[in-house]
């Protein structure tokens, strides 16, 4: 599959682009210079053909400041693997020295090159193109990204480029969805360099490196994944920034994207609250996940011992939950991590027969029936399966609004123990039985003095006109 990547120096426009072309809001975007910072991955179709577009972090060739060589090194790999660079300039700034020094950079390498000129809506196209002329690239588009200008003469010009090296476009299906959740600084970009197994994410010890969702792709044991790295979730009374804020905000969405989650806790802090907030907003939205409690070689037997302890006592309620010891520097735990997520996984996506369903409801009811509320015992007749991932068992009965919290919790965690569920949550409906003898005639309502005297004027009046018309 051709894969298309957006070059240019910072704040220029490449991530209003991306999100243009891929009709999505996948991309933070804000007149901030080096919002992004590593490569993101997305799949757009062009004339019905899927390629890969690219969103890359400000590319500046010759800064030597440590976040801004990271950024560069993401840059040289999207450019090194892709089919065709789009080299985004800004048309209203002019050319810049570091437009010259990227141009100079991405001419040795043997790729095609468009020229992007963005932010042109309502200039003069002679004019800007002169000014570009000394980058030495013949082919241009002038665009405006944030007003839609230019991008369906932009998308046409893909379908020209060279087919040779498409590959086999993956089945979407077979795609697993992976967010890394926690912290920040407790290891999420480290652990998904180590499970892609490349420098995919800029990683360093400092908080807030990562600023937004961002997803690549890998493969283990015949399993494709697209797993997304997200930013440090912190407290809201220490989110300030407003672009931590939309960073955050982009986190807890790709829960809800996601087929698994996976939180990453830092054995060195223990499990605090805002490791417990997170994993709330997982729980409420009922993914399957595994904890992965990172740094783990740092600590000793006696430590490991008072955390194994303190997880117990807290996560007592999440007893189906697989619980991995990592090391993301030491690449300790990384195959079984990957084996409890496959795990977890595959108990989400487990299908029961209704018979099945019937003989445990069954079961369960001669060794604990319902309590009995206001006098009368709640039944539960049959239940079927109403989807996956996680399983929804839906269990028809009478006078099901009786069941308390408790028997509900009871009849989860026989349901997960008697068929092994290991790493996923178990919905359970009830369906209230209709009673075909109750008719549904809305009862009299209950009226005032005013209201019965108003009836009583009207059924006067009403004999009145009866009487009338019987004398005529």
């Amino acid at each position: 599959m051709i894969t298309v990547a957006l070059i240019g120096r910072p704040n220029v426009g490449k991530s209003s682009l991306f999100n243009v072309l891929s009709q999505t809001r996948q991309a933070l975007v804000a007149d901030i210079p080096g919002l992004t910072r590593d490569r993101n991955y997305t799949k757009i179709f062009v004339n019905q053909n899927p390629l890969w577009l690219v969103d890359t972090g400000g590319f500046e060739p010759k800064n030597k400041d440590f976040i801004s060589f990271k950024m560069s090194e993401q840059t040289q790999i999207a450019i090194d693997e892709c089919d065709c660079i789009f080299f985004v300039v800004d048309g209203r700034s002019g050319l810049h020295p570091i437009d010259e020094q990227i141009a100079e950079v991405i001419r040795k390498k043997n790729k095609k090159i468009i020229l992007v000129i963005n932010k042109t809506e309502g200039m003069n196209h002679d004019y800007i193109a002169s000014d570009f002329v000394k980058l030495g690239i013949k082919e241009l588009f002038f665009i405006s990204a944030s007003h839609r200008e230019g991008i369906d003469d932009l998308k046409n010009s893909l379908s020209s480029i060279n087919k040779e090296n498409i590959e086999n476009s993956q089945n979407d299906d077979a795609i697993i969805s992976i967010s890394i959740l926690g912290k920040p600084n407790v290891g999420k970009s480290s652990l998904v360099n180590i499970l892609v197994g490349e420098e995919r994410f800029i990683a360093i010890d400092k908080p807030g490196t990562t600023r937004d969702a961002v997803s690549t792709f890998f493969t283990y044991q015949d399993h494709n994944f697209l797993i997304t790295d997200t930013a440090g979730i912190r407290k809201k009374g220490k989110v300030i920034d407003v672009i931590e804020k939309f960073s955050v905000l982009k986190a807890i969405k790709s829960i809800e994207a996601s087929n698994i989650c996976i939180l990453v806790i830092d054995s060195t802090e223990g499990i605090g609250h805002q490791d417990l907030q997170i994993l709330s907003y997982i729980i409420g939205e009922n993914k399957p996940f595994v904890i992965a409690i990172n740094k783990w070689d740092k600590l000793d037997n006696y430590e490991k011992d008072l955390l194994k302890n303190e997880l117990d006592k807290k996560l007592v309620f999440l007893s189906n939950i697989e619980r991995i010891c990592i090391s993301a520097t030491k690449k300790y735990g990384i195959d079984a991590l990957l084996k409890a997520a496959l795990v977890a996984y595959k108990s989400s996506c487990k299908k029961f027969t209704t018979p099945i369903l019937n003989r445990f409801l069954e079961d369960i009811q001669i060794s604990h029936l319902p309590p009995i509320n206001k006098g009368i015992r709640p039944k539960l007749k049959f239940a079927h399966q109403g989807g996956t991932n996680p399983p929804n068992i839906i269990i028809h009965g009478n006078h099901l609004k009786g069941i308390k919290k408790d028997y509900l919790k009871f009849l989860e965690s026989s349901f997960i123990k008697t068929f092994n569920l290991v790493g996923t949550p178990l919905v359970i409906n009830l369906k209230e039985g209709k009673n075909p003898y109750i008719k549904d005639t809305l009862k009299p309502i209950k009226t005032g003095l005013v209201s019965r005297r108003r009836q009583i004027d009207k059924l006067r009046k009403k004999l009145k006109d009866k009487k009338n018309s019987f004398n005529q």
